[in-house]
């Protein structure tokens, strides 16, 4: 049965801790996979009902000290084995979509200060995402490496950080090259050439 990848999230997140509800997972996600995969949240609780009927996971009864009442659930061992499943499948590259990407390749036809002004936005991003980064690594050190898919965790953590501080040093090498650029020939506007002809 095709499920959509939505379905594997919450299976993981519930084979990593189990009795949780959706809005548990929610927050799971937002502070795990979050800072590299986008779910779609509104799918959740759908998908919860789908995976329900499916047999992959069941409701669990809430513990006596629970203040709400929300669903929790857990992963039944046909979801754990489904998981595992979908684990050993080879992944499927999506086609990256980056507008940033694309504005710095049609920039030519940009004002003057245009792709250096997105460049420096690029870079300070990036620069709060390292820092960000680099909290979250100090947190999982001091609280959770004694759990078992901590190595994993780090993997996914370290990963992120590599390709963070090579997006700042590429950033510093582009903000120099166009400032040499624009320095040297300044652009012009598409048309500025006809505009001073009387």
């Amino acid at each position: 049965m095709e499920r959509s990848r939505t379905a594997y999230v919450i299976l993981g997140i519930l084979a990593f801790e189990d009795h949780q509800s959706g809005y548990d997972i929610r927050k799971t996600v937002e502070c795990s996979v979050g800072y590299f995969w986008g779910e779609s949240y509104g799918q959740i609780y759908p998908t919860l009902k789908r995976l329900v009927a499916e047999g992959l996971i069941k409701p669990s009864p809430p513990s006596a000290t629970a203040r709400t009442k929300r669903q929790l659930y857990c992963i039944t061992p046909a979801g754990r084995q489904c998981l595992q499943g979908w684990l050993a499948m080879p992944y499927r590259d999506d086609p990256p979509r980056d507008e940033f990407l694309l504005k710095l390749f049609f920039g030519q036809e940009a004002a003057p200060g245009v792709s250096i002004a997105h460049l420096r936005t690029f870079q300070a991003k990036n620069r709060r995402w390292l820092a960000t980064l680099l909290d979250l690594e100090k947190l999982a050190r001091a609280n959770n490496s004694t759990q078992p898919g901590f190595p994993f965790w780090m993997l996914t953590l370290s990963f992120g950080l590599a390709q963070l501080r090579s997006a700042i040093d590429w950033s510093e090498s582009a903000l120099a090259m166009l400032a040499a650029a624009e320095s040297s020939a300044p652009w012009q506007l598409p048309g500025a050439e006809g505009s001073s002809q009387g």
